[in-house]
């Protein structure tokens, strides 16, 4: 799994002009499932996504999470962080996880943010979304599940 965090004052997303999940402070958190992709990777994520230090506390330093600040997060599925784009123009997106196994995995991650005493709002899986933010800093992160698995090295 990949997600991209993106630390936000608010977020929201619409379809068909119908809005489906706003949040104010928090994590806008795309995520990409890919084939072979697991609940445990899911849960792993979750359990990182809401300890990450990454707002700032009385004196400007990132020592706050999204739980310690009160914020939510709006969790969007989103198939096209596994866009394969070494051969020719068009994006291959075969790494991307089935949407009936993709569907379940991203809910799972959102379920499993909550247990983490994170508030979380969803867009709807398999929509067209508008995805709208204000992006706080701005601030950003790509994290990929794989990642937390290797041993950092150094």
């Amino acid at each position: 799994m990949k997600v991209v965090l993106q630390r936000v004052s608010r977020a929201s997303v619409t379809v068909a002009d119908r809005t489906v999940g706003a949040i104010d402070a928090g994590l806008l958190i795309l995520v990409g499932v890919a084939v072979g992709d697991t609940q445990a990777q899911a849960e792993s994520l979750a359990a990182k996504v809401s300890g990450l230090r990454i707002f700032a506390d009385a004196e400007g330093r990132f020592n706050e999470s999204v739980r310690d600040i009160g914020g939510a997060a709006l969790v969007v599925s989103q198939f096209t962080l596994h866009a394969d784009v070494r051969k020719g123009r068009r994006p291959a997106f075969t790494a991307a996880a089935r949407p009936e196994v993709a569907e379940p995995l991203v809910d799972h991650f959102a379920q499993a943010l909550r247990s983490h005493g994170v508030p979380v709002e969803t867009g709807e899986f398999g929509a067209m979304m508008s995805v709208e933010l204000v992006n706080d800093g701005p601030f950003t992160i790509v994290i990929d599940s794989a990642d937390l698995e290797r041993p950092r090295r150094g």
